[in-house]
């Protein structure tokens, strides 16, 4: 009976021994798979380009009116009435502003009764005349007197002419009483007040057309030849800065400041423009120009800077055990549109790691995840 037990007791150890050993062979191996595992790093990765290159110029100028004025009046007088002030909008053609023009009504009736007169003698005169052709054929009259009564009746053309020019030159002056606005837009000054006299070329009001505003830049010699006219652009408004809304070049005005050497360049706003635009903002406005030379390229985000200068890209490259980390070393030109021109060891479709490349070692396992090309 002794024996039995104790042959039980050893097949019992002997079973729980290969038990203890299975299990720790088993992990083991799994230990051995989650640290090769874990030695590879997921990163992602986008393929090295080439393009054009371009280069960003950014501007920063004033919102300017087509259309601006200093307005004045044709006419001496006296400031009578005032139908806006600075910050009143207004019509083409509104009235503005309006003289003492007693005198010059009363010089326009005038002008007018005398016309009336003119016209009245014409009339008797080319009356006189018919009866006097009349009594002709009978020798009723003599003929220097039918001449005589047609040279009246040209003295009397002629006065009516002259009468009616003067009551429209003296319609023309009571006009010139008043300051109509010749064109839409807002008052941005009034330098004049009631009671007070004004003399044809004095200031009155200066006023902005808010139609077909422009963005205006001084632009450097040195990029003007890259310039071109109706180039797309962006720009974005000092009072709100996050929106940015879309432009194009009009026009590169071709004489420079001499004291600055910059030119002058007018953007327009295309499709949507800002509602709350108005002349005098600051604006800024990012432009794009063509280097004519092509180049490699890779996201912006490849680019590693160390603090002793030097600029490298991490890559991709076949390892024994499988895809590995290399860093490679590169010197940065142009920035545009998120991405960087590079020179250095670096060959069009290579991989470049974009996400994670902040910790990783040389030969470090890695496991590549392709990003999209704008990453």
């Amino acid at each position: 009976m002794q024996q039995q037990e104790d042959s039980l007791t050893t097949v019992i150890r002997r079973l729980c021994r290969g038990v203890l050993a299975a299990g720790l062979t088993g992990l083991a191996t799994a230990l051995v798979w989650v640290a090769g595992a874990a030695a590879q790093v997921p990163v992602g990765v986008v393929t090295v380009a080439e393009e054009r290159v371009l280069q960003e110029l950014r501007l920063t100028g004033s919102v300017t009116a087509e259309r601006s004025a200093r307005l004045s009046l044709a006419t001496a007088g006296l400031v009578q009435t005032l139908a806006v002030d600075a910050g009143s909008r207004v019509a083409a053609g509104d009235t503005l502003l309006g003289l003492d023009d007693e005198l010059a009504r009363l010089d326009r009736q005038a002008s007018q009764a005398a016309a009336r007169e003119a016209r009245l003698q014409l009339e008797d005169a080319r009356r006189r005349l018919e009866e006097g052709r009349s009594l002709l054929p009978q020798r009723g009259i003599a003929e220097t007197a039918v001449r005589d009564l047609e040279a009246e009746v040209a003295q009397a053309e002629a006065a009516l002419a002259r009468a009616e020019a003067e009551a429209e030159r003296r319609r023309a002056v009571l006009a010139r009483h008043q300051l109509r606005a010749p064109f839409a837009g807002i008052v941005a000054a009034r330098h004049t007040d009631l009671g007070e006299w004004v003399t044809p070329g004095t200031p009155v009001f200066e006023l902005v057309g808010l139609e077909n505003l422009r963005l205006e830049f001084a632009v450097a010699e040195d990029v003007v030849a890259g310039i071109q006219s109706g180039a797309e652009t962006t720009y974005r408004l000092g009072k709100a800065p996050e929106r940015v809304w879309a432009g194009r070049v009009d026009s590169l005005v071709p004489v420079a400041d001499p004291g600055a050497r910059t030119f002058l360049l007018r953007i327009l706003p295309e499709g949507e423009r800002p509602p709350f635009m108005l002349p005098g903002m600051s604006v800024g406005a990012e432009l794009q120009l063509d280097t004519g030379r092509r180049a490699l390229t890779v996201p912006r985000d490849a680019l590693l800077r160390y603090p002793d200068g030097r600029v490298v890209v991490w890559t991709v490259e076949a390892g024994e055990s499988g895809p590995v980390a290399r860093e490679t070393p590169v010197q940065p030109g142009l920035t545009f549109d998120g991405r960087v021109e590079v020179r250095g060891d670096l060959e069009l479709g290579e991989r470049v790691v974009v996400r994670g490349n902040e910790a990783l070692s040389v030969g470090q396992r890695v496991a590549p995840v392709e990003q999209p090309a704008g990453s």
